[in-house]
């Protein structure tokens, strides 16, 4: 069967908080007269993602078109969860028209890929390309290890050594695999920053890459959709730290999920997790919060010390629970200790 054929399917990769699920709404937004269907895979079990993105539901991508696979990683799930989603996504009434796949911010996309060769879909879909978004502020300074400097120093102290945290071989394999790069929140970044994060990523990158500074999310469809890059079959050119093993680690990061009740003082809770942060190496903070006597729920999202934080949308039938994921290196997770920083 010819690619024509196969529904398209575009991943959307990139680090923890760098805002992939900012641009899957933007191309919500604007589908280009395409059904558009999303499958959101996150790390924890309070699926934060999908319930943004319901809330942007229209009639190019109903409600019902957002599936969410929580609390595992779509490449270790494949049979249990990830084929029989697709599966539904492909069932619906009307067949979307192109699908797009967030994965979790600890997600190597490279096996992902590789489960598109399962014979239940393989001749069903195609992926049209995979999209890698960095934080260009974060990447300019760093920011995807936890501390670059120290391991920097190491290297340069002595030129056998190679030490590669846990975070920049999640980043590089994200990188390698990419069609395109897009570096976000270029606002923040400024054009310093933007120049720096392109030479961190052209650096990384296995191949000459298309690398575009976005902000908000904002980028024409017709740059990132229609691809055709066809990428489960070329997996070759996409090189991975985990070549060669049939599995990979997931432990070396975790996540708590604190329940926090009615919320009095927003400014509180913020700078509680801003401490939280840099005291505990926390690396992503996100969830929805009831504030006291107010209507709408507050979505709080952190990456490091840097938080945003925003009035989102009526609780309505919603139970108003605040639940925060924080999500960390497994060695610096201590769930009792993020729990008092919280307040909980």
């Amino acid at each position: 069967m010819s690619n024509l054929s196969k529904i398209p399917v575009t991943v959307i990769t990139g680090f923890l908080g760098s805002g992939k699920t900012t641009l899957i709404r933007h191309l919500m937004q604007n589908p280009q007269g395409k059904r558009l269907a999303v499958l959101v895979n996150e790390f924890g079990t309070a699926g934060v993602d999908g319930d943004i993105l319901k809330s942007c539901a229209d009639e190019n991508c109903p409600e019902n078109n957002i599936m969410e696979l929580a609390n595992g990683c779509i490449c270790c799930t494949v049979a249990d969860d990830f084929i029989p989603t697709i599966e539904q996504l492909m069932a619906l009434p009307e067949t979307p028209e192109h699908i797009i796949i967030e994965t979790s911010g600890l997600a190597l996309p490279k096996p992902l890929l590789k489960a598109f060769d399962w014979p239940a879909i393989k001749s069903r879909i195609t992926v049209d390309g995979v999209i890698a978004v960095a934080d260009a502020e974060a990447v300019a300074s760093g920011q995807f290890a936890p501390d670059l400097d120290a391991v920097q120093a190491q290297r340069e102290a002595d030129e056998s050594l190679d030490h590669e945290t846990p975070l920049s071989e999640v980043f590089e394999d994200q990188i390698s695999c990419a069609d395109i790069v897009l570096l976000s929140k270029a606002d923040l970044a400024g054009e310093a920053g933007i120049a720096k994060a392109k030479e961190v990523v052209e650096a990384e990158a296995p191949r000459k890459l298309p690398i575009i500074a976005i902000t908000d999310g904002a980028v024409d469809p017709r740059v990132i959709l229609g691809l055709e890059a066809a990428a489960e079959n070329d997996l070759e050119n996409r090189p991975s730290h985990h070549d060669g093993h049939d599995d990979h680690e997931h432990d070396d990061f975790d996540s708590v999920v604190v329940d926090l009740g009615e919320v009095e003082d927003v400014q509180a809770l913020q700078d509680a997790i801003v401490k939280m942060a840099k005291d505990q190496n926390i690396l992503r903070v996100k969830g929805y919060v009831a504030v006291k006597g107010k209507p709408m729920r507050y979505l709080v999202q952190a990456v490091g010390t840097r938080i945003r934080a925003q009035y989102d949308q009526p609780w309505g039938d919603r139970p108003r629970k605040s639940l925060l994921v924080v999500i960390a290196e497994h060695d610096h997770i201590d769930e009792t200790a993020i729990k008092a920083a919280l307040g909980a």
